[in-house]
């Protein structure tokens, strides 16, 4: 079971680290390529692709979380 965990949360860091490399930043980094907006609306988000990696982002920083406190409470021992 720890293994299956574990491979989840090498999973899980993978597309985080994509997720977060997609925003854009002062340079517009490389969520640039892909056609992101830039603009800003009410809640920093300009287009709705930014507001859905922006939930996107989140919902994975959650889960990486959350597998991460399973594994170190090792139910399973």
């Amino acid at each position: 079971m720890e293994s299956v965990f574990s491979v989840l949360q090498v999973i899980i860091s993978v597309v985080l680290v994509f997720l977060v490399l997609m925003h854009s930043g002062k340079d517009s980094g490389l969520s640039g390529a892909f056609g992101v907006g830039s603009g800003t609306g009410p809640l920093g988000g300009g287009s709705l692709v930014e507001r859905n990696l922006n939930r996107w982002t989140v919902f994975f920083a959650v889960l990486f979380f959350l597998n991460a406190v399973i594994l170190l409470k090792a139910p399973w021992s």
